[in-house]
């Protein structure tokens, strides 16, 4: 489809791939083969007009995004492994809450609370904010690059390099085969990382506006405004991948691709074959949905 957006992420032994109607699962099977799933998408922003407010995109198109993931990662869960039932339905979702708590604590409380132990060594709340926030990338910075040094984990980033590669030659025109994607880059502008880092960064602005009041407020003020900093880093990210080729836009994206030297590995052959039967599945089903 001509305009169309594509984009995806690593699960376990594969890729997801999706596209504005529909998504794809490859994953690679103990066997070698390659287990395929394919599902039309309920089309959020195209059903609900209101969806497609700026700011309010931003918060549709990552509530859309997790819960195909977690699809996703069910599906791969079981491709992936020799026993029949990994993973419960009802053990990843609670795994899924725990993550999210464990994170709100450690990117929003643990920082905050740090930051206040120097209140009266820092007078400025302009000052403390801009601490807080410079903390909050260093405890991003500092997570990525443990998480990365597991053996577990490298395979999830070469697959997460096998998505980037692929997309990489399909938008540059040219047939979707290994060798094509091999050449590729493996950093993307439109990846999570850099959302990621956008999402820390609006965020040091956003607080800063706030003053420095109680740990209470402080902690509960960042929870409440996480739906204006997500909807605020979207339009960013949109806005950065939309002028890539523009000085301004290289400059924006620049931290965002080296962070992702921290989520992407290079991949093999094998990995970038299961990124492109994902990519390869979206494209024809893409086409047949349109046609």
């Amino acid at each position: 489809m001509a305009g169309a957006v594509y984009g995806g992420q690593a699960v376990i032994e594969g890729v997801m791939m999706r596209g504005p109607r529909c998504m794809a699962v490859a994953v690679r099977r103990p066997d070698g083969g390659i287990a395929l799933e394919q599902r039309d998408l309920g089309e959020w922003l195209r059903r609900w007009p209101w969806a497609r407010l700026p700011l309010v995109r931003g918060l549709v198109t990552l509530a859309e995004s997790l819960a195909l993931g977690f699809g996703a990662l069910m599906f791969s869960a079981g491709a992936a492994s020799e026993e029949e039932d990994p993973l419960t339905p009802g053990q990843m979702r609670w795994t899924v809450v725990a993550a999210t708590a464990a994170g709100l604590g450690l990117f929003v409380v643990l920082p905050t609370w740090l930051i206040g132990l120097l209140r009266h060594a820092v007078p400025s709340s302009l000052g403390l904010n801009l601490i807080e926030g410079a903390v909050r990338l260093g405890i991003l910075w500092a997570y990525l690059y443990a998480i990365s040094r597991t053996a577990e984990i490298q395979r999830v980033l070469q697959y997460h390099g096998a998505e980037h590669k692929a997309i990489a030659a399909f938008e540059a025109g040219l047939p979707l085969t290994v060798e094509n994607a091999a050449r590729q880059s493996r950093f993307h502008p439109r990846c999570g990382t850099s959302y990621l880092l956008f999402v820390a960064l609006v965020a040091v602005a956003l607080f800063a506006l706030l003053g420095w009041p109680s740990l209470l407020w402080r902690i509960l003020s960042r929870l409440v405004l996480l739906p204006v900093v997500a909807g605020l880093a979207y339009e960013l990210l949109r806005l950065s991948a939309r002028h890539e080729t523009r000085l301004w836009a290289r400059w924006v994206a620049a931290p965002g691709l080296w962070m992702q030297r921290l989520t992407t590995r290079e991949p093999d052959a094998a990995q970038l074959e299961v990124a492109i039967a994902a990519l390869a599945a979206v494209l024809d089903r893409e086409e047949r949905l349109a046609g």
